[in-house]
């Protein structure tokens, strides 16, 4: 098993769409203090642009204290509280003042299993423990307090370890946008068509 890091210039291209689509099979990886490694397949994801994309925080320059993270330079994290319960987390693309993003909604667990069921409060490894935004970042451990943090930090990282989904991906809406008139019928979500571990289909 290769474990690499993904560097910033991976993050840094323009194509918040196909970024999105390249992260599904990469593995998000977290050290959150003593804790051990916790990781995860990334099974969905959905890209958002600060520039034309009414479903975006940062739509044509939206600028609040809570989207100011996502005007920096990719390659960090952007954790924020939605509904005031679950902390959902994405990961910051392009370059400064861009304002993109990509929102990981599942992962598929794989390193320190026996630590996600416990901060989840679960007994059994299946969907209803990682295949949710909310759910993925209890099981791993993160919350707005990385919000900022460096994709290339030994907190939280995301890894390419040469898993290919292939054709088998799908392009499809993306969840609970409805708001975001014809940009909500944009086929932003990415997952791949024969996984269980993916919030809905």
């Amino acid at each position: 098993m290769s474990n690499r890091k993904l560097p910033l210039s991976f993050y840094r291209r323009q194509d918040v769409v196909s970024i999105a689509q390249e992260l599904v099979g990469k593995v998000l990886c977290t050290r959150i203090g003593s804790a051990s490694l916790t990781s995860g397949i990334i099974t969905e994801t959905e890209a958002y642009c600060g520039r034309g994309d009414q479903a975006c925080h940062a739509n044509n320059g939206t600028r609040t204290d809570r989207t100011e993270t996502m005007y920096q330079a990719g390659g960090i994290a952007y954790i924020y509280l939605c509904y005031g319960i679950h902390h959902l987390f994405n990961v910051v693309t392009n370059a400064k003042n861009k304002a993109d993003a990509v929102l990981i909604r599942a992962i598929q667990p794989l390193d320190g299993k026996k630590e996600m069921l416990q901060r989840r409060n679960k007994e059994n490894i299946n969907p209803a423990l990682t295949a949710g935004p909310g759910r993925l970042t209890q099981a791993l451990g993160i919350t707005t307090g990385f919000d900022g943090t460096p994709l290339i930090a030994n907190s939280i990282w995301i890894e390419d370890r040469q898993i290919d989904f292939g054709s088998s991906l799908v392009a499809n809406k993306r969840v609970g946008v409805d708001y975001a008139g014809k940009d909500a019928k944009l086929p932003w979500r990415f997952y791949p068509q024969e996984s269980k571990w993916v919030s809905q289909k």
